[in-house]
């Protein structure tokens, strides 16, 4: 067989192997899916009144807010989800299967690879789910178009495939578990400081570069402005910059320690 059918048939195999474990053990996945879910129905329910009064200019109208909310949450699934990325990957390193592999004829990609792959179907999943239940609760997106759509669904697949390289390096990094999960938790807090919950102009004038400069708000404002048929600017360009930028920074990262790391 040639070196690619190899990478591919021995990615396919760690692809199975961490989809089997998600099925075995769901209790991480579930966890980190219910945050995003919860986060939805409390703004929603407890503050969706105030909030959208805010938004709106006067008016109180959850609907809008529900439009407004579902979005950023949407992207704040695909960090949650990548959380257990970085943990698995760390058991992984640490409980010696790693040491196992590295002496057995598999191309050494695949191991990376198929964590990779079995994350952003995970993270998609979730994202369905999660998108479920805020149509459940009022959301809808009649002005997208079919090519909306579709572009919407591109930007969370390369979203999610950028943050889960960078949880992948994070990972391989920890010496175990709870440092994995401890790292990665940026990946969770990012969208809570981005213009997910409310617009920048409303956050106080310090902080608002701090919202502004980072990958979560211009991707959440491209997908908001697909969905509900709003302005993107030039959020879109720079929401692919930054998922591009950190796919191939986590990439050549998780590379390098795992090339590296002999001794685990």
């Amino acid at each position: 067989m040639s070196s690619l059918s190899l990478a591919v048939r021995d990615s396919s195999t760690m692809l199975r192997r961490n989809l089997l474990h998600a099925r075995r053990y769901p209790s991480m996945t579930l966890n980190l899916l219910l945050t995003p879910i919860m986060l939805l129905l409390l703004f929603v329910y407890l503050f969706g009144d105030v909030m959208s009064a805010g938004i709106g200019g006067g008016g109180a109208d959850p609907s809008e807010y529900i439009a407004y909310i579902v979005p950023g949450l949407l992207l704040m699934t695909i960090g949650s989800t990548t959380i257990g990325t970085a943990v698995s990957v760390s058991n992984d390193m640490t409980e010696g299967i790693i040491a196992r592999f590295r002496t057995m004829a598999i191309h050494r990609g695949s191991l990376l690879i198929g964590h990779v792959v079995g994350s952003v179907l995970q993270s998609i999943a979730s994202v369905v789910l999660v998108g479920a239940v805020g149509v459940a609760i009022g959301f809808r997106s009649t002005d997208a178009t079919v090519l909306e759509w579709l572009a919407a669904f591109g930007l969370l697949v390369l979203f999610a495939t950028a943050l889960t390289w960078i949880a992948v390096g994070m990972g391989l990094i920890s010496p175990n578990a709870e440092a994995a999960s401890n790292n990665a938790m940026p990946l969770i807090f990012l969208p809570l400081i981005s213009s997910a919950f409310v617009p920048i102009d409303a956050m106080p004038g310090w902080f608002q570069p701090i919202a502004e400069y980072q990958p979560f708000t211009p991707a959440i404002e491209t997908l908001r402005g697909l969905l509900l048929g709003t302005e993107i600017g030039d959020n879109g360009w720079l929401a692919v910059g930054w998922c591009l930028g950190l796919a191939v920074l986590g990439y050549v990262w998780s590379k390098s320690v795992f090339n590296r790391d002999t001794t685990r």
